[in-house]
């Protein structure tokens, strides 16, 4: 499917709206498990991308402004993982618009960085099989919802919430979920 820049400003503005709606949600989730800031970081972050977006940037340009804002803005890991996700879109966004393959390459750049695999409870845990049902062109609301919640049951094994062991497992993980309100939020732009 080609993506235009004006569904990527569309898109992370819905993803701004949502992050700004759910940022106390998202620290309550980030609290028994990391710095209890994970709303309040990625809220700072989001703004700061709506604020470089504009209508006469290239979709490279949009998501290289986008990944610029977050990496400086964002504290923790979130917004290097964010940033490098949407930098590594960028570079490919020079040559295509096809969305399976920008977003194929912000996961390679999420893994890269993070070092995370599938079940480590981190957001390659929700960009992994949503990315795969992107391709598939079957993704759906409650699949996201599914995925989001299938990281409370696992162990982390990377980040924060890898220094409480145990404890992580019954808590979903908060970039995950925030993962979760990016997808929905292309959800709606796919229509």
């Amino acid at each position: 499917m080609n993506f235009t820049a004006e569904m990527a400003r569309k898109w992370l503005i819905l993803f701004d709206e949502k992050i700004q709606t759910k940022q106390d949600y998202l620290s309550e989730l980030d609290t028994p498990i990391g710095d209890g800031d994970h709303g309040h970081n990625m809220a700072r972050g989001m703004s700061a991308v709506v604020v470089v977006l504009n209508d006469d940037q290239s979709l490279q340009e949009v998501f290289k402004a986008s990944a610029m804002a977050l990496i400086s803005k964002v504290g923790g890991a979130s917004g290097p993982l964010y940033g490098t996700a949407f930098m590594e879109m960028a570079k490919v966004a020079a040559t295509s618009d096809d969305l399976s393959s920008l977003l194929a390459v912000g996961l390679a750049g999420i893994i890269k960085r993070g070092g995370a695999q599938v079940g480590d409870k981190t957001m390659v845990d929700v960009w992994t099989p949503i990315i795969a049902e992107i391709q598939k062109g079957s993704l759906t609301k409650i699949e996201i919802d599914e995925v989001v919640m299938a990281t409370a049951d696992l162990l982390a094994k990377k980040g924060r919430a890898s220094y409480v062991g145990e404890r992580s497992i019954g808590h979903i993980d908060p970039g995950s979920q925030s993962s979760g309100y990016l997808f929905e939020s292309l959800l709606e732009v796919l229509g």
